[in-house]
């Protein structure tokens, strides 16, 4: 159920209507029977509950009896841990949860990759149709439940966080329906709160909820659709491609998966901020980012600090000495890297962040001596720059396309060229997304302000009518200029 189908469409839609008038029952009848807003707080979890199991049973049934396994196995197992004396104990429970999490998502994500591999090294390589992988398709969305139940353990492992009392609390937070395709990955200390306060409807910031929803459909169906058109082109033959379409299809992909990524984020939180819930900033300008390290602090937020958290300070961060310090970030950025998909262009796209993070903190005391480097707007060009050329291995099908897109990148040569129709979309869509962030910088800094606006607009019933018009030519435009429907790119993951 793709968040840009009309199925979904209409699936928010009676959702929300029905959580409404359920919530305004439940209000009139506590206010009669004298029930506890706790009580009422907790109807509206299990119906959000039984919505997310039906929105993830849609994809499959199989999917859904694999995160209720899941959920439970680590539901009791951090129960144990918390229970459990001996840290001996606690620690091999740690690893039954690890190992159980982790084991599914290695099964069935990278089984066959490993499986490929190890048949090629032995000699006797293993058939793409083989019957025995075949059957097992990838359960959208593993790659970030599972993240998320990990990290739940380990805090209760650590003594950071209680264990919820609750399985149908437990449970949504991992199967939460706008976040959990797609992410961000939600930690259990920002959400699991959530659940057991009582809350203030008056309070729910309905208008900036539209918004994002909004926002978010424009930058999929109006930008990065479009852009995938030239990107989609030039990446399925770069061998055949002239060094000019190559540039603009790197380009265009680079500013296709931000649009594409970042508003499948945007409609994640508006439709959280329906229900009454606030999921993290998963972005924040990622493009006007001078230097690497600034970059993963924009790009995929939730996933920077996961594994900065859970993988990079556990591995000894940068309190072992310098090279202990490379060691770790090349290893923590190739294993993100990997995450993304079972292939070696996602391991090189890792571990190529992971050198220029290297090369990054070696030249920080060497920067002295070069005073242009010093100018901002260099460094945002540099990192933008080598950002886009990484994501042609991210991109690329196999390891044989990227590079032959690389040297026809650097190297020029005659080819086909792109159609002026898709040279003028993708002068179109980055025009309207550079104007958009020049926007933003200038008067939106972070989600806050618009937030603080939104809800003084709230307050105003003339305004919300006003807002409520604008949103539905909104959605109207953004109808008319989309292009042909795809999936979100990190529905894969």
């Amino acid at each position: 159920m793709l968040f840009n189908s009309a199925i979904y469409a209409l699936f928010l839609g009676a959702t929300f209507l029905f959580y409404s008038l359920l919530r305004v029952s439940l209000a009139r009848l506590g206010h009669i029977l004298s029930l506890y807003s706790a009580r009422i707080r907790r109807y509206l979890v299990v119906y959000l509950l039984i919505i997310s199991l039906l929105f993830y049973g849609y994809w499959s049934i199989y999917y859904l009896i694999l995160i209720i396994w899941i959920a439970l196995v680590d539901f009791l197992i951090a129960k144990a841990i918390f229970r459990s004396a001996s840290d001996r104990r606690r620690f091999w429970v740690l690893w039954v949860s690890l190992a159980n999490s982790l084991g599914i998502l290695i099964f069935f994500k990278y089984g066959h990759f490993i499986a490929e591999n190890w048949a090629i090294i032995s000699g006797s390589p293993l058939p793409a149709d083989d019957p025995f992988w075949s059957q097992w398709l990838l359960p959208v969305g593993i790659s970030f439940y599972t993240f998320q139940s990990v990290s739940y353990v380990v805090d209760v492992y650590r003594k950071e966080l209680h264990p919820e009392s609750k399985f149908s609390s437990y449970l949504l937070f991992l199967s939460f329906f706008p976040q959990l395709v797609a992410g961000p990955i939600v930690t259990a200390k920002s959400f699991l709160p959530q659940i057991r306060r009582p809350m203030d409807f008056s309070r729910i910031p309905l208008l900036f909820g539209i918004f994002l929803i909004l926002l978010g459909l424009f930058k999929k169906m109006v930008l990065a659709d479009h852009l995938a058109e030239v990107s989609d082109l030039v990446f399925s033959h770069p061998a055949g491609m002239s060094t000019r379409s190559l540039w603009i299809g790197m380009f265009s992909y680079s500013f296709q998966i931000y649009c594409d990524f970042s508003g499948y984020t945007d409609i994640a939180q508006g439709t959280a901020l329906l229900f009454g819930f606030r999921l993290p900033e998963n972005f924040r300008m990622p493009y006007l980012a001078s230097g690497f390290s600034e970059f993963w602090t924009r790009w995929h937020i939730s996933l920077s600090q996961w594994l900065k958290k859970y993988l990079y300070f556990p591995l000894g961060g940068n309190r072992l000495g310098q090279l202990f310090t490379y060691r770790n970030l090349i290893l923590v950025m190739a294993i993100g890297g990997l995450w993304h998909g079972a292939s070696w262009n996602f391991v090189i796209w890792g571990l190529g962040h992971g050198g220029f993070l290297v090369l990054e903190r070696w030249m920080a005391e060497k920067v002295g001596k070069f005073h242009f480097l010093n100018w901002k707007p260099i460094q945002i060009l540099f990192t933008f720059f080598i950002v886009t050329l990484l994501w042609i291995f991210f991109r690329s099908i196999n390891l044989e396309d990227s590079l032959c897109y690389l040297q026809g990148v650097f190297v020029k040569k005659d080819g086909f060229s792109l159609p002026y129709s898709l040279e003028m979309k993708f002068v179109y869509c980055v025009s309207l997304l550079l104007l958009g962030h020049i926007i933003g910088a200038r008067y939106f800094k972070e989600n806050k302000q618009l937030l603080g606006m939104f809800q003084k607009m709230q307050n105003s019933l003339g305004k919300s009518l006003l807002f409520a018009f604008l949103a539905v030519i909104g959605l109207v435009l953004v109808v008319l200029y989309s292009a042909e429907s795809k999936p979100f790119v990190y529905f894969v993951f």
